[in-house]
Order: structure tokens, then C-alpha cells, then sequence
């Protein structure tokens, strides 16, 4: 098969649940075990760091790995859904997996992949632990897909467990309380590994407290050692101030989000336990790292100018919190009129998403390309019912270049309220 065939025979004959939701995911490991069985257990071939959380895990997915690369480490890199492109999920130094090696682990292994019938996720993580195998990598960094627990990824015995803060999110599948959602995520703390923290919340703390002292794993919640404060933003860097053990230092972070600021001292703990163990990660290998996050690990869509006059910016926010850091972050920009391109998933409570957004926005609604996708109508009929003005125009693209058509030069644009969204802006 060429490669557009193996990605057509992927996407039609395993069910995915970025595009089809619950229908696509398992309840156990099994799967994974039996496929990674069948590769010769290529997770057991290369060391990792595994990243779980509601919010956060990507952006400190491709921040370590970042600085693992500076550090002159050749690191693995998967992360999920992908925007553009499937290969963008299973990354070494920054590049994607080649096209032919997509082709050649389907080919290699599609009788199995017919017999075993797991789903899209349990195939690419198949897929990228094989890889990593292959080419060797001295470290990869792996994301949680959801959960934890019971996540395809969880088959790992990493180096540090590292999990970002808890939301509201996937209830349906999760838990419908923070503590049930952090005893998901506490499912990939294993025995005598250390465990990084990044947030410490009131309902999840004593969850990954208890769920540590039986794995007798070391615990750290990052952000009472290091406080973290962004000082300014200037030429696409974001520049924090860094207190820790009392020491102060400046700290270079292109990825502009203010929500980063909860993500940071996650990052850098994990860091440190990594240079606990043995990795040699020099301050300067940490400094060059986070100031080439989305230049060195190809990271798009976190708080992402599209462009100016009038500035347009994308998010890939899309639960309550996120949603909540992003209007946090829009109300420190001057503008005449806020314009919000907002499209959002049907198999999701949003109603509390509809509740935080400013009634004096002009909204575009529109859907992404997946069977997913709510009806950009049905959006804007929810919208109206919480007082928010606008209009519908389904296609993403066409509803960007509609706002823009409609604002002001000194107006802002705001594109999000999905990942997928996001995924279609076509100059992204």
C-alpha cells in the first residue's frame, strides 16, 4: 500500500475516538499487551518519561522533550490527537515518523492488527514504542492519551511519572469529581518510581498521596518548590521569573500561554529527578530547551498568533479550566471588539463552558470535519440560550475569514473550543 492507503485502511478499519467517541475505547490493557507482545515488547528497549493530566500534559510533554534534545539526548516524542498530520504524533529530535515506516509497520504487521482488531490508539502507540525501539532512542516522552490507568501508554516503566493538573474532563468515562477523575490519572504511578506533581489542588492531593505511599513511590508536588511568575512577554518568549530552594533565576519560555505558569514547575521537577538519575541536563541545556519548545518538537496551537491587524490567536483549550485560562489571558489584551471562532464536540457537557463566555463577544460558530463535531447551529441555539450573540458558518476556515472580513484592525480574533478546530486552520 502507498502510505495514503495505510492511513485510509487505519482510519476506516479501527475505530478512533477523536472522530467517533466512546464507541472506539477499550476497558482494559489487554490490547496492548498482546500487540506489544507480538513487536517483541519494544517498551522494555528504551527509557521514558510518561505525562498524564486533564490540562498541561501536552505542552510539558514537547517542553521536556525539548530539553532533552538540547541536552543532546536523541528523544522519542508521542503525543495525541495530531493536527495536521497523522505522523506528527510519533516524533524523534523533532521529525516525524517517516512515511515509509508508517507503511512498513502496517504491512509487517496487518494480519495481527486484523486478528487482534485494537483501536486506532492502541495501534499508534504500538506503533511509536516500535519505532523508539528501532531507531534507539536514549529517552522518549510519552502522553497520556486519557486517564491513565487503563491508557494504552501505561504499559511503561518510565524513569519519572510526572501528571498535570486535574479538571473536569471525560467525565463520562473518568469520573464526575476531581478525586475520581486524579485516582485515573494516579493509575500510572508505579512502584519505587518517582512522581511529579504539578499542581497541587485540594481534592486531588491526598489521591496521589495515598496512591504513592502504597507504590512506594517518591512524591513532589512541583509547585511548592518552584514558583514560578511571568514577568513580560516579548518577541514570541515569555520571560518567568524562577524562585526555588531561594534561589532566583530567569527563565526564557516561548510558549506563551499564561496557564504555562502551571505547568512549569512540572516540568522543571521532573527535570530534576531525571538529573537524580543519572541524566545530564545542564542549565543551559534547560534554558536553550524551553525557549525552542515549538521550533524544536514542531508543538502548534498553544496560544499560537496567527496573525495581526487585526491579532488573531488559536488555543487548543477546550474544558472548563482551559477555557477559563484563556479568557483570563484575553482580558490582558486591548481591543475594540473581542471575536470568538468557537467549535466544540457533541458528547460533552458544555453547558458550563457556555456560562464563562463574555456576552460581549460577537461569536462565529462553526464544526469541525468528524462525526464528533456538534452542529455549528446546534452551538449557536445553546449559545443564544445563555445570552451570547452570533451567527453560524460550519466551516472553520470560511468562519475565520468571516471575522476577519468583520473586524477592525485594533479588534482581537480568538479561534478554539477544540482541538479539531484548531487542527483545520488551514495557516496554522
Amino acid at each position: 500500500m502507498t502510505y495514503q492507503e495505510t492511513l485510509d485502511y487505519l482510519f476506516n478499519a479501527l475505530p478512533m475516538f477523536q472522530r467517533v467517541g466512546a464507541s472506539a475505547l477499550k476497558k482494559d490493557l489487554s490490547n496492548t499487551i498482546a500487540l506489544c507482545n507480538h513487536l517483541g515488547n519494544p517498551e522494555k528497549k528504551f527509557k521514558s518519561v510518561h505525562v498524564a493530566g486533564t490540562n498541561g500534559k501536552g505542552s510539558s510533554s514537547h517542553s521536556i522533550a525539548s530539553v532533552l534534545q538540547a541536552a543532546g539526548f536523541k528523544t522519542g516524542l508521542y503525543t495525541s490527537p495530531h493536527l495536521k498530520s497523522f505522523t506528527e504524533r510519533i516524533r524523534i529530535n523533532g521529525l516525524e515518523i517517516p512515511e515509509d515506516a508508517v507503511v512498513e509497520f502496517v504491512e509487517e504487521n496487518k494480519s495481527f492488527l486484523e486478528e487482534l482488531k485494537p483501536s486506532f490508539f492502541e495501534m499508534t502507540v504500538g506503533m511509536a514504542f516500535w519505532y523508539f525501539a528501532k531507531e534507539q532512542v536514549d529517552i522518549a516522552v510519552v502522553e497520556v492519551g486519557m486517564g491513565g490507568r487503563l491508557d494504552s501508554t501505561n504499559v511503561l516503566m518510565p524513569e519519572v511519572s510526572l501528571i498535570t493538573n486535574i479538571g473536569m474532563d471525560h467525565v463520562q468515562f473518568l469520573g464526575d469529581t476531581l478525586a475520581a477523575i486524579a485516582g485515573e490519572k494516579a493509575g500510572i504511578i508505579k512502584k519505587n518510581i518517582p512522581v511529579v506533581i504539578s499542581k497541587t489542588q485540594e481534592e486531588t492531593t491526598p489521591v496521589f498521596v495515598q496512591v504513592s505511599k502504597e507504590q512506594d513511590a517518591p512524591i513532589t508536588f512541583a509547585d511548592q518548590k518552584w514558583k514560578v511568575e511571568k514577568v513580560e512577554e516579548n518577541e514570541g518568549k515569555a520571560l518567568y521569573d524562577v524562585i526555588s530552594s531561594d534561589v532566583k533565576q530567569e527563565l526564557g519560555f516561548d510558549l506563551l500561554g499564561n496557564y504555562q505558569k502551571f505547568n512549569l514547575p512540572g516540568i522543571l521537577e521532573t527535570l530534576v529527578q531525571l538529573k537524580a538519575k543519572g541524566w545530564d541536563i545542564s542549565s543551559d541545556a534547560i534554558k536553550a530547551g524551553l525557549t525552542n519548545v515549538t521550533k524544536s518538537t514542531g508543538l502548534k496551537g498553544r496560544w499560537q498568533v496567527l496573525s495581526k491587524g487585526p491579532l488573531t490567536i488559536c488555543d487548543t483549550g477546550h474544558n472548563e479550566a482551559g477555557i477559563q485560562e484563556i479568557l483570563n489571558q484575553l482580558e490582558s489584551y486591548s481591543y475594540d471588539q473581542l471575536w470568538m471562532v468557537l467549535g466544540m464536540v457533541q458528547d460533552k457537557d458544555i453547558s458550563k463552558i457556555l456560562q464563562l463566555l463574555p456576552k460581549t463577544a460577537s461569536y462565529i460558530f462553526c464544526q469541525a470535519k468528524l462525526p464528533r463535531a456538534m452542529k455549528a447551529e446546534e452551538l449557536l441555539e445553546k449559545a443564544k440560550l445563555n445570552g451570547l450573540e452570533g451567527t453560524f458558518v460550519p466551516d472553520v476556515n470560511e468562519a475565520l475569514n468571516f471575522a476577519r472580513k468583520k473586524a477592525g484592525a485594533n479588534d482581537l480574533i480568538f479561534v478554539g473550543g477544540s482541538t479539531f478546530v484548531v487542527a483545520e486552520i488551514e495557516e496554522l
